[in-house]
């Protein structure tokens, strides 16, 4: 008999869920009771640590590049055999869920140790990533290191500073010893890079209404991400008539609706989001002379992203020309729907039909994920784990030991599919 224990010291999707659990709390987060865990601050560097001790455990030599993302590596039968990527995310959002990304991330390092565990090694290293900024929730812009992975990073602004605007990019690389100006040596163009795989919770209610644990995804919808600034004027609010104001914060919630009405009124799972807003100055009795907010535009293709956004932000002109206001538009994000690899695909799908026994549910992720970046270097496959009512980005996010235990061995699977079709 095996105790619990014994389990524990096993890969498991038990194993996957408490370590993800453990990483939702201090040093792995900087949120006192919650987690937030950004791209380069004290709690990532405790994570990196954290997750480099069970690649070690695991078999896995560890390194981080230049852009700050950790790798570890499985060899294969030759020193130079081309590489099989797994993995996902490190950063969280701010009060964020414990597996968004991180669970990718483990159930790679788990899969590793299966094969370990049995001496098993292949045509090809296997090769677990955790990216450092997906997320975006500490710099301005998403992606960043996937970006650079993938080869395809914009030199990027060594002065962009991060939303607390304590740090610049470059200072918060410098302090883990990188260099801004070498993000770009992370490329791993020419590098033979076979495929990236992730593993990520739904963050959508399908899977949980079909009663399916497991779903593989076919596509990842495409996303415009805006900052924008609208300038009035302060002024008092018992002095400024109603007639002479220039009210930022009227002018941005006239935004905000006409952004909702066209989302609600699109195809093809469109979606728009105002998700941040900073009222400036933001006292009860004066007029809000600036407002700064975020504007988030998906759907499953660039031309019905791109006709709602060119909507919205004719509106958003048209109420500042009304409302004599200043507004300023700068593109955050601006990331093409990604189709998942189709031979991938249908190696996913037999491995989650063999963990299963059902034909696998195909779905188009309305989420971004890294694998939208890495498909510009090599094919991308990714595995759906369902999550409690659908819920991410929150402390409730929740998954099970069973259905991470189902994703394990999917992954297991997959990876046999992919060696005997290897060549």
């Amino acid at each position: 008999m095996v105790n619990a224990q014994d389990s524990m010291d096993q890969p498991s999707g038990q194993r996957a869920v408490a370590r993800c659990t453990e990483l939702g709390r201090a040093p792995y987060s900087e949120m006192e009771g919650g987690l937030f865990r950004p791209y380069l601050g004290p709690s990532y560097r405790a994570t990196c640590d954290r997750l480099a001790t069970w690649m070690h455990a695991a078999g896995m030599t560890t390194r981080m590049d230049a852009a700050g993302n950790l790798l570890g590596r499985y060899e294969g039968l030759t020193p130079d055999a081309p590489v099989l990527l797994l993995g996902s995310h490190i950063d969280s959002v701010r009060d964020g869920g414990f597996f968004d990304g991180m669970l990718g991330v483990i159930l790679g390092i788990e899969a590793v140790a299966h094969f370990a565990a049995t001496g098993k090694r292949f045509p090809f290293a296997l090769e677990v990533i955790g990216f450092g900024d997906e997320e975006g929730s500490r710099f301005p812009s998403g992606m960043l290191t996937s970006h650079a992975v993938a080869g395809v990073l914009a030199p990027p602004d060594p002065a962009m500073s991060d939303w607390a605007e304590t740090a610049t990019l470059a200072s918060a690389l410098e302090g883990f010893g990188l260099d801004v100006g070498q993000m770009h040596k992370a490329s791993r163009r020419g590098a033979n890079i076979l495929a990236y795989v992730e593993a990520h919770i739904e963050q959508g209610p399908v899977l949980e209404a079909e009663g399916r644990a497991l779903g593989v995804v076919s596509a990842i919808a495409a996303q415009h991400r805006y900052r924008m600034t609208l300038r009035g004027m302060a002024g008092h609010a018992g002095t400024v008539s109603m007639d002479l104001r220039r009210d930022a914060l009227a002018g941005a919630a006239e935004i905000v609706l006409a952004a909702e009405r066209i989302g609600r009124a699109g195809t093809e799972g469109l979606v728009a989001t105002v998700g941040s807003l900073d009222v400036v100055p933001g006292a009860a009795n004066v007029v809000p002379g600036e407002v700064v907010f975020t504007l988030d535009v998906r759907a499953g293709t660039n031309a019905v992203r791109d006709r709602a956004a060119k909507e919205i932000l004719a509106v958003a002109h048209a109420v500042a020309q009304a409302r004599n206001l200043e507004l300023a538009i700068s593109m955050q994000q601006d990331l093409d729907a990604t189709p998942c690899d189709a031979r991938l695909t249908s190696f996913m799908e037999q491995a989650v039909r063999d963990v299963t026994g059902a034909d696998p549910r195909l779905l188009v992720s309305g989420a971004g994920h890294d694998a939208m970046i890495m498909a510009h270097l090599a094919p991308v496959s990714m595995l759906f784990i369902r999550c409690a009512g659908g819920i991410s980005h929150n402390p409730a996010e929740s998954v099970t030991d069973a259905d991470t235990d189902a994703a394990l061995r999917a992954m297991i699977d997959f990876i046999g599919l992919f060696e005997r079709h290897f060549g």
